[in-house]
């Protein structure tokens, strides 16, 4: 399943000569940069393994965290490379994000598949890696450690589970722009508080994320895309944090199937029409009032409403709210003879 990528721990790998942190970039092309001098260096910044510290401003940025090019783009920083998560994009570019990339080059693209392509990323010579939104193993960590300075996943938040904001942040002191990031913060803050005026309906009304993976897979209170519904005026349902628990999802038992019946569902599918009709058709789902009087929705990862709500960046949150938001607005107007449009 695309959103459960585990970063798994590739072991110890043999670093082909001339592949450390210290030497020449003589294969990769350097990360680029339309934005001003970057400034506030050296910067020491914490995370789950520790703290690392970016002696001066990075010129060849890998990610190895699946949506950080977003937040560089928005920058004005091109990543040398990035990793796939999902929608086989070129350079792991999506449309949203493909006005701040402009006529720059696009990264070389890495996998996430099989855990980190440790090797690929070291013949890279980066001066940086960002893996911010990833399951990085202490043993990942140690083994970056020594191709270049990495920033991981924070440390007092569940794995692929940092809020935008604090990406954006993070992103921003490391390559030297944290008065821009906290621009891009502030704007996009107040981007939601427009919406949230404009739709006093979302307002104390439940809404959850699901996607059908081995059942029922709902995302919880520690995940960017439930924290998008919260942002919007929406509350998760009693008790979904304690089917999550430690983990930004869960399964969700049969026996707690009444917990999809909130007043807004989103589903995140693979085929539109397929999954859509395979969760219709259970009967335990078909006879609750979210799919009867038409308050779910179902968005596929490929298209480009699908891919935003799972990446949720500075770059795909203007995007997505633009879209998102009037079928949103269709599902919770109390009427439902209202259709809710498939969002595109």
């Amino acid at each position: 399943m695309r959103r459960l990528l585990s970063l798994a721990t590739a072991g110890v790998i043999l670093l082909v000569a001339g592949c450390g942190p210290n030497s020449a970039n003589d294969t990769a092309e350097p990360s680029s940069s339309s934005a001003a001098g970057a400034t506030g260096f050296p910067v020491s910044l914490e995370h789950k393994f520790g703290t690392t510290t970016v002696a001066a401003e990075p010129k060849r940025i890998v990610t190895v965290g699946l949506v950080e090019q977003d937040a560089l783009l928005a920058l004005g920083v091109v990543p040398t490379a990035t990793t796939e998560w999902f929608g086989e994009k070129p350079g792991a570019i999506w449309p949203w994000a493909e006005a701040a990339l402009g006529s720059a080059p696009k990264p070389q693209v890495l996998t996430s598949t099989d855990g980190v392509q440790f090797e690929k990323v070291a013949a890279l010579r980066p001066d940086l890696i960002l893996a911010i939104y990833s399951g990085l193993t202490a043993e990942d960590y140690a083994t970056l450690s020594k191709i270049a300075p990495t920033v991981a996943q924070p440390k007092d938040t569940v794995d692929y589970g940092v809020g935008w904001q604090d990406l954006t942040r993070t992103v921003g002191a490391a390559v030297g722009r944290k008065d821009q990031a906290e621009k891009l913060v502030t704007d996009t803050e107040a981007t939601f508080a427009a919406v949230r005026q404009a739709h006093p309906e979302f307002a104390g009304k439940t809404g959850m994320m699901a996607m059908t993976w081995e059942g029922y897979y709902v995302y919880g209170p520690q995940d960017p895309r439930a924290r998008f519904l919260t942002d919007l005026g929406f509350t998760l349902p009693a008790g979904l944090a304690e089917v999550t628990g430690k983990e930004f999802g869960a399964n969700l038992s049969k026996e707690r199937t009444d917990m999809l019946d909130t007043d807004l569902l989103i589903w995140l599918v693979d085929a539109y029409a397929k999954d859509k009709a395979k969760v219709q058709a259970d009967p335990l789902y078909a006879k609750l009032g979210v799919t009867t009087e038409g308050r779910d929705i179902y968005l596929e990862n490929g298209e480009l409403v699908g891919g935003a709500t799972s990446f949720i960046t500075v770059l795909s949150l203007p995007f997505l709210l633009d879209k998102l938001v009037p079928q949103l607005s269709a599902a919770v107007d109390g009427d439902p003879a209202t259709a809710v449009q498939r969002a595109s």
